[in-house]
């Protein structure tokens, strides 16, 4: 991967996948509080980098519930504007939510979303054969199993994804640390390495 290939905000648009709270306690191969964080975290840092943010659910009446209530306080407009999808498993195949990812006019994508193995794996990959370069940052998501969370990272790399991480994901983003005052740092420190530096 040359350097040019790095993701930058300014040609990125974020994406958060069905961040519901009924949904989220279907994961159980990280710990939730460690996805609820660094789930907020990416959004805190796009809102920093001025990266658009698209947000999308999936039947919010039903078991899976509304969107973390923090992400409409963090990002209101774009909760307003969030894409409830009635059924539909694969996010991609919800034009509403192509044209919203579309009108950010970005070409790379990071995304994240729950669960990684039904609602992740399929957008994923559905954006990277329409020409989006995607990342997946796989922390700030999760699965049911174990198994079927690797199969569906497999399944990703296989395709072509780049699987990522919160931290690896920030770093490449912000690249310079001293980027908007500081700022991006504070805030990884503050909240996605906080909880490991703290005493034990």
């Amino acid at each position: 991967m040359k350097a040019s290939d790095y993701f930058r905000p300014e040609t990125s648009a974020l994406l958060l996948i069905d961040h519901q709270v009924g949904t989220m306690q279907l994961i159980k191969n990280l710990p939730l509080a460690q996805v609820r964080r660094h789930t907020l975290a990416l959004a805190k840092l796009a809102r920093l980098l001025a990266m658009p943010v698209v947000l999308t659910s999936s039947q919010e009446d039903r078991f899976q519930g509304s969107l973390m209530p923090e992400l409409a306080e963090l990002l209101p407009d774009e909760y307003a504007a969030r894409i409830k999808r009635q059924g539909i498993a694969n996010a991609w195949d919800d034009p509403a939510f192509v044209e919203a990812v579309r009108a950010t006019g970005r070409t790379d994508l990071v995304m994240a979303g729950v669960t990684t193995d039904v609602c992740m794996v399929f957008p994923a990959i559905s954006a990277l054969d329409e020409g989006f370069r995607v990342q997946v940052v796989l922390d700030a998501g999760g699965s049911p199993f174990e198994m079927s969370e690797q199969m569906a990272q497999q399944r990703m790399a296989a395709a072509g994804v780049v699987l990522t991480t919160t931290i690896t994901a920030f770093a490449e983003l912000v690249g310079d640390w001293t980027r908007g005052d500081g700022k991006p740092q504070a805030l990884l420190f503050e909240d996605v390495l906080g909880p490991v530096l703290a005493p034990r």
